[in-house]
């Protein structure tokens, strides 16, 4: 009480700037008496976003009444005089609107979030309005796991950790077609990993203040070779047979080619070229002794696949190999049957 009859003294006495700084200590819990509080219902919440200016708004009641600007226990502006040594603070008035006493902060970042009172200075009645400013911060991704490289079976953990105000979401999806999408969690964890779930993953860190940040981690699965192609050109003598064999496999595998127990090298009519997942072997000037059966291995450090297929003349190709040496032998077949069957008769 003693306080305000010194803050009214003072406003009598026109020496304005003093009771300004008296009558804001009045509405600091420090300066309070014991017992008493300051009502905060009335508290008008600014939103304002990270680096954009925050505009907290307060009216004098008149043309003759003084304004001062507080946050916290820190006084700001008193008057027209500016206190604080931040330049992103200014006193913000309309054009032809004297009353207008408001507080811009350019460039609001976290720090500035919080509580700010505009004392109203008139006289032998001080009145404050105060605001609580909330300065929200788009997601931001900080921090998410490397690259990794797994073997099919693996148990894979990846991590994914995002700031933001409000706090973000964090959800995890796997790019491909079907985009198939993950529980939220900063963690996700892939048991038993499959060549089939290997590739990008996106963590998506959201709330509702801006586009979702994102980034991505690349996951790779070594698998063992698996042979899933192998087909052989049969051709007649003198002339130059193909024999084909694709693996899946990675890292990419080596190949090797065997004609019975004997490995196959280049030279002598032979070529063998292989590129990532395939092997061509190319035999020219068909000799007799050179059909058989043709062995495809495919390798590397997680396993070895073989494969076999036979080289033989065309007239002699079983059915279903590849050539044209089944269309005699299914008339051949054709022909049995169609005598069978007038025989019955």
């Amino acid at each position: 009480m003693d306080i305000m009859i010194a803050v009214q003294d003072v406003c009598v006495s026109s020496q304005w700037l003093t009771a300004i700084i008296l009558s804001l200590c009045c509405f600091l819990p420090s300066c309070l008496p014991a017992g008493q509080t300051v009502d905060y219902s009335s508290v008008e919440n600014v939103v304002s976003r990270q680096g954009d200016t925050a505009l907290l708004r307060c009216y004098l009641l008149d043309g003759i009444s003084k304004g001062a600007w507080l946050n916290r226990s820190s006084i700001i502006f008193a008057g027209n005089d500016k206190w604080s040594v931040d330049p992103r603070v200014s006193i913000v008035s309309s054009v032809g609107d004297k009353h207008e006493y408001s507080l811009q902060i350019q460039k609001v970042d976290v720090t500035d979030d919080g509580p700010y009172t505009c004392s109203i200075q008139s006289e032998r009645n001080p009145r404050p309005k105060l605001l609580n400013l909330i300065v929200k911060v788009p997601p931001k991704i900080y921090d998410i796991s490397s690259d990794i490289t797994v073997n099919e079976g693996s148990n894979v953990s990846l991590i994914c950790t995002a700031s933001g105000k409000p706090e973000p979401t964090i959800s995890w999806r796997h790019i491909t077609p079907l985009a198939r999408k993950y529980d939220s969690g900063e963690y996700l964890n892939i048991t038993a990993i499959t060549r089939d779930q290997a590739g990008d993953y996106e963590c998506s860190a959201l709330n509702d203040i801006a586009s979702p940040d994102t980034k991505t981690v690349k996951v790779t699965v070594n698998f063992a070779p698996a042979i899933h192609e192998m087909k052989s050109h049969g051709v007649g003598l003198g002339r130059t047979a193909l024999l084909r064999c694709e693996a899946a496999a990675l890292p990419s595998p080596t190949f090797e080619w065997y004609k019975g127990e004997k490995r196959i090298m280049k030279g002598q009519g032979i070529d063998i070229k292989s590129l990532s997942s395939r092997s061509v072997l190319t035999v020219t000037n068909m000799t007799e002794d050179r059909y058989g059966n043709y062995t495809c291995v495919a390798s590397n450090k997680l396993g070895t696949a073989n494969a076999s297929v036979p080289l033989i003349p065309p007239n002699t190709a079983p059915y279903g190999s590849t050539g044209s040496a089944h269309v005699p032998l299914a008339c051949r077949y054709l022909v049995l049957a169609l005598s069978s069957f007038i025989s019955m008769y």
